[in-house]
Formats: C-alpha cells, sequence, structure tokens
C-alpha cells in the first residue's frame, strides 16, 4: 500500500520532547486514517535523542531514521529525509512541538485538492523573543524582493510539498530557509500559504545563533544567483564581462583618437588617469568572462556535495 503523508523532522538534541512529537503525530494520523511514516533524522545529537528515536521504531513500525556521524545542519538532515521520504505528501516540521502536527490534515488537503506544489506555514502569531522576530521579519522582506514569492514566513519549519519537489530539489549549506524559492526554480510555481499555530518552546533552547545575522542574506544571494544562473553562469560572468571591456575598451579608443586627431600637444596616455581606468575596466572585463567560462567547464554539481557520513539507519 502507498504511503499518503511523510513527516520529515530535523532534530539536534531534543530527546525530551521526541516522544511527545510523535504521540501527537500519530494521533493525528490515526483519526484521520492516513498511512504514514516519520523520518527523524538526527544531526549529531549529543544527548539521548537517537536512543529515543530507536525505542519508538520498536513500538511503531511508520517510524524511521537516519543519524548523522556528527552535527552537519538543518539543511543536510532535510536532504536526507527528502532522499528517504516515500510519502505522496511530504511535510516537515521542527521537532521542539513549536509546530502543531494538528495542521497536518489540512496541509495535506490543499497539496492534494488545490493542486499546490508548496504550501508553506506562516506563524502569523509568534511566541519568540524579538531578538528572533525582527530579523525574520528583514528576511522575509528581502526574500520576497528577491525571489518574487510573496510568503510572509520563509522560515517556517512547518511546511508541506508534493513528492516530486523534495525529489527534484537539492539542499546544501543552509539552504533550507528558501525551499519555496528553489522549488520555484526547479519548475514548481504553485506555491501556498497556511497560517498555522506557533507554540512556545517546551524542552531545551533555541538554536537560533547570531550566524543567521549573516548567513542568511548570503544565502539569500545564492539561492537566487543559482536559479537564475546556475547551469548558465556565463550568463552572467559573460555579460558582465563583456560590458566591462566594452566600456574600457571604448574609453582607450576615444582617448587614442583623441591624442592622435585632435589634441596631439596633449601629455602622454600613460599619464592620464582615463587611461588606467580604461585598462582596469578591460581586465576586470577579461577576468569576468574567464571566471564565467571556467564555470561552464566545471558546473555547478560537485559530486562531493552532498556527501554525508550517516552512522546508523532504520
Amino acid at each position: 500500500m502507498s504511503i499518503q503523508i511523510s513527516v520529515v523532522v530535523p532534530l539536534l538534541n531534543e530527546a525530551e520532547s521526541i516522544p511527545e512529537l510523535h504521540d501527537w503525530i500519530d494521533r493525528v494520523m490515526q483519526k484521520h486514517h492516513f498511512s504514514y511514516e516519520i523520518i527523524f533524522v538526527d544531526d549529531g545529537s549529543r544527548d539521548n535523542s537517537w536512543s529515543t528515536i530507536e525505542e519508538l521504531s520498536v513500538g511503531n513500525s511508520a517510524v524511521r531514521g537516519i543519524k548523522f556521524q556528527r552535527n552537519y545542519g538543518k539543511s543536510a538532515a532535510l536532504q536526507k529525509g527528502f532522499e528517504a521520504a516515500r510519502g505522496d505528501v511530504v511535510i516537515t516540521m521542527d521537532a521542539d512541538l513549536q509546530d502543531s502536527p494538528d495542521e497536518i490534515p489540512e496541509l495535506y488537503a490543499m497539496i492534494t485538492e488545490k493542486d499546490l506544489d508548496v504550501v508553506s506555514g506562516w506563524k502569523k502569531t509568534r511566541h519568540d523573543p524579538i531578538s528572533k522576530t525582527i530579523p525574520t521579519k528583514l528576511y522575509n522582506w528581502a526574500a520576497r524582493m528577491i525571489t518574487g514569492i510573496y510568503l510572509h514566513d520563509f522560515n517556517c519549519g512547518l511546511k508541506a510539498y508534493k513528492n516530486t519537489v523534495v525529489k527534484s530539489i537539492e539542499l546544501y549549506g543552509d539552504m533550507h530557509r528558501y525551499i519555496p524559492a528553489l522549488a520555484k526554480y526547479a519548475g514548481f510555481t504553485n506555491i501556498g500559504e497556511k497560517v498555522v499555530q506557533h507554540q512556545a518552546r517546551k524542552y531545551g533552547t533555541t538554536k537560533f545563533g547570531l550566524n543567521r545575522f549573516l548567513n542568511g542574506p548570503l544565502d539569500l544571494m545564492t539561492v537566487a544567483f543559482m536559479g537564475k544562473f546556475g547551469k548558465k553562469p556565463m550568463h552572467f560572468f559573460g555579460a558582465m564581462g563583456v560590458l566591462m571591456f566594452l566600456i574600457g575598451f571604448t574609453l582607450a579608443f576615444y582617448l587614442g583618437i583623441d591624442k592622435l586627431f585632435f589634441n596631439k600637444s596633449a601629455k602622454l596616455l600613460a599619464d592620464r588617469t582615463e587611461f588606467f581606468v580604461a585598462l582596469t575596466a578591460m581586465i576586470i572585463g577579461v577576468q569576468f568572462f574567464l571566471a564565467g567560462f571556467i564555470a561552464e567547464l566545471i558546473g555547478r554539481n560537485s559530486s562531493a556535495r552532498n556527501h554525508y557520513i550517516v552512522d546508523k539507519e532504520l
């Protein structure tokens, strides 16, 4: 029998919340008669998270688990979870009980009945400190402007996808924040949004760090660039290179004509500031062009990009 729903749960040191989350998901699935699986991806936890997952799998055959040898990050955990998912609809949620499994039936319906490719949760009312909410608002605004996807909450962990979507995208680095953008660039443009409950953290501590202030904008620029020019980097670097070279060449040509025919008594070209501006522009143009050419030769896919050491697997 095919599986209707795969719930992918990346986690790091969430041993206290895992049993409660499992029981909550199971109640929802049983109530609505869904066939399902829960894929817990342990991202190198140092507490009892993995042993807790093992215990749950003994009592529930729907529980699957993947354990990383060390901490690779949320994107890596989601990537491996997506690779393992067998359900027609894949739902992601965080393990800290801030995402409500009660949202699952409506998320499933929005994918299957409204034929949406992606449904992103929107935590309209949040229970986070202001140090987290303000950067989130700024990132969401920037993401909307750059990607053209008008979602209120790109970083909400509670999302639903068609299986074909998660099998068609590749996550690495910290790209999990912008999965809707990756889906759009992969050709899945039916993207919806649902207001979801947001609950205060019950156990443990937040994984939100100051590094997001830097990584967030950098990841957004990477997603936007790779989505538009990832397959054809020459379209960006080559165009920039040709433009810079033409600017430099035109200026140098003008200086040469001016010296030869109109202003012979002027100082030597090598003594004019404009000449060095032109020369610099041409050199930069050539470098841009070569960067695009080399990028085309290498290709954007590395054979080791998604190589993760899996210590155990259920």
